[in-house]
This record gives structure tokens, C-alpha cells and sequence, in this order.
């Protein structure tokens, strides 16, 4: 992997600084997360304290170097050798992912990378939706394609999956942010899914390789909720369709009143007299909407410009 001239995304201009060595950044990257009890917040934090420093500035490169030759081997092995990766300072790195609490450093993608750059909301909720629910997900995603948003979600089963499907069968756009290394599947059922989305669109991981393979299912869990914030970081608003009480949905909720992202929730989980997160939200500012159009006045600048005349 051949290096890359970077630019100085931190200070917002077009100063060139050291060129980036991306298979000893993500070497490094992955040698980080193979410490004992290492995460997101750990990483993020252990940057946050050096400035400027990289992942290379805490591992010895020989080990870098050889851990990434094990994680790139994978990763041709597993993607058929189409895999990109966004290293945090590079020109393509969105910036708007610093937004998120614990930003992660690394990205690892196969499909159109530029669809970063569009507008895009994410469509998030259940995996175990009603019927209703999905024909909501599926009618949000059909309107956000139609108002020119990709629409951004996670590829699990339930209320994800319908949102990828309507965007593709609108002839839109659609963004995946997956909870296990690029070359795994989950759920299998949609294995078809994610390999079009691959190929046709995009598709995100920033669960490392190596650590992923360490552990067992259950372990890897962690990764799914964490995704959430990425997902709101790339995007302008979320939208939940449907959620349980504890649904891993919420850290995404949580996050995007952070990141001060738009957060819409569908009335229909406000009328659920077992949920208490619904109102919980409202109160710290979520929109309450009742159809498309409630999302589209905030969303559309010229419906808001109508709105208040």
C-alpha cells in the first residue's frame, strides 16, 4: 500500500503535512485495539491527549508493520481485494466524524466512497418491526431518495434492512454502517444485501480486523451499538421508526442530540404506554413528526422558508 500525501484536516486549510504511511497506520490502528480492555473511548482518549499524534506514535513498527500484513491479507482474502481505507488527517476523511463522542480514526469501506459528501439521514430502529413499521421505514426511505438524501443505516435485520432495500428499489442511494469487519455477513440473510450495497453504493466498517477475530459472538456484540454514532455523525438527522426500551437504537439517539444532529421520532412509538424514551428525548429536543412531510419541513430549506411565511 503506497503512501499518501495528507492535508491538515485539524487546522481546516490546505497545508501539506508528513505523508501517511496507511499500512503502518493501520497496523498501528489494530495493535491499539489488541491491548487489553481497549475501545473506542480508550483510543479516542489516548489521541486526545497528544495532539496531532497518529497510532504509529504508540506502537513499534515492526510491530505495525507486521500486524497489518495479517489485516490486509484478510481483507484481500475477504473482499475479493476490493477495500478501501480513510485514515483520520487524510484529505477524504470526513471531518464531520469528529462530531461523534469517541471519533474513531480508521475507516475501512468497499463501494463509492464519495458518497460521504452527500446529503444523507439515517433511518434507524428494530429488528423485530410491525408491519406498520415497515411500511413507514420503507415510505421515508422511498420520500428521503425522491428529496435527493442517501439514506444511511446499519444492515441489521428489521427496520435497517427495508430502509437499504426501498432507497435501492427508489433508484437512490444508500449507506451502510456494519457492526463486524468488511468480509462478514450479519445477519447471513442479508449477505446479497450488503455484497450490492458494496458494490453499488457504500459500505462502512470501523470494527478492527483483529480484534474481531479474537473474540467470540458475544464479545463482538459491543461493536453494533457503537456504530450508531458513526452513522449519526455522517448524517444530518436520524429518523426512528420503531424501538424497544433497551434497542441499541437509542445510543444512536443519545448521540445525535449530542453531535447536535436532527433527531425525529415517529409518533407512533410516543403512543406505546410502555416506552418512556420517546417523551425523554422530546424533552431534551427530538421532533415529534407524524409523516414525511413533518421530516421533509425540517429537512428542505425551501419548505421551511414556506412554513414560515
Amino acid at each position: 500500500m503506497q503512501q499518501a500525501t495528507l492535508w491538515s484536516a485539524e487546522r481546516g486549510d490546505s497545508a501539506i503535512i508528513a505523508p501517511i504511511d496507511a499500512a503502518l497506520e493501520i497496523g498501528a490502528y489494530e495493535s491499539l485495539w489488541c491491548e487489553h480492555n481497549a475501545s473506542f473511548k480508550s483510543i479516542a482518549e489516548m489521541l486526545r491527549r497528544q495532539p496531532g499524534a497518529r497510532p504509529s506514535d504508540f506502537v513499534p513498527e515492526s510491530e505495525a508493520r507486521s500486524v497489518a500484513k495479517r489485516v490486509l491479507e484478510k481483507l484481500r482474502d475477504r473482499t475479493h481485494q476490493r477495500f478501501g481505507v480513510r485514515i483520520h488527517g487524510e484529505w477524504e476523511y470526513p471531518r464531520r466524524i469528529r462530531d461523534a463522542i469517541d471519533p474513531v480514526e480508521l475507516l475501512y469501506f468497499q463501494g463509492d466512497w464519495d458518497l460521504v459528501s452527500t446529503p444523507a439521514v439515517a433511518i434507524v430502529g428494530t429488528r423485530k418491526p410491525t408491519d406498520l413499521g415497515r411500511a413507514r421505514a420503507a415510505a421515508l426511505a422511498r420520500h428521503l431518495v425522491k428529496d435527493g438524501f442517501t439514506v444511511v443505516s446499519g444492515l441489521a435485520e428489521g427496520i435497517d434492512t427495508v430502509a437499504h432495500q426501498s432507497a435501492i428499489e427508489a433508484g437512490g442511494r444508500t449507506i451502510a454502517v456494519i457492526g463486524t469487519p468488511l468480509g462478514q455477513v450479519y445477519p447471513k440473510a442479508n449477505a446479497d444485501l450488503q455484497d450490492r450495497i458494496a458494490r453499488e453504493h457504500l459500505l462502512i466498517s470501523q470494527v478492527p480486523v483483529e480484534r474481531y477475530d479474537a473474540q467470540n459472538y458475544r464479545t463482538n456484540r459491543f461493536f453494533f451499538p457503537e456504530r450508531n454514532k458513526l452513522m449519526s455523525a455522517l448524517t444530518k438527522a436520524t429518523v426512528i421508526v420503531e424501538a424497544g426500551e433497551t434497542s441499541g437504537t437509542l445510543v444512536q439517539a443519545r448521540e445525535a442530540l449530542r453531535q447536535k444532529r436532527k433527531l425525529f421520532i415517529m409518533n407512533s412509538c410516543f403512543e406505546r404506554p410502555d416506552l418512556t424514551w420517546p417523551r425523554r428525548f422530546e424533552e431534551q429536543g427530538a421532533i415529534r413528526v407524524y409523516n414525511y412531510d413533518d421530516v421533509r419541513r425540517e429537512l428542505v430549506p425551501e419548505c421551511s422558508a414556506d412554513r414560515r411565511a
